[in-house]
């Protein structure tokens, strides 16, 4: 599954700015993880500035997502299998 329009996903912010992004998602997460451009989430890659800050809350995983010509917008996917790949391959930045 590699295109988020076939995801049941839920949008939190849209046609944002990715610093409102990074903001958003640092003031509302509690468990937050910083990943560089490019890394892979539900078999897509993530684009933007760095640093890329992705969010867990309980199963769903809250992450900016860039749509070419639309702007940038947060997104939140139940995700356990991404966020356990997370947890064991980064340190959060908060928890």
């Amino acid at each position: 599954m590699g295109c988020i329009e076939l995801m049941d996903y839920k949008i939190l912010q849209s046609r944002v700015s990715f610093k409102e992004c990074r903001e958003f998602i640092l003031s509302t997460c509690k468990e937050v993880y910083e990943v560089e451009p490019g890394y892979q989430l539900f078999e897509i890659y993530l684009i933007g500035n760095p640093p890329i800050f992705v969010g867990v809350e309980g199963d769903d995983v809250i992450f900016p997502y860039v749509k070419p010509c639309h702007g940038a917008f947060v997104l939140k996917i139940k995700g356990p299998d991404v966020i356990e790949r997370l947890r064991s391959e980064r340190t959060a930045k908060r928890q």
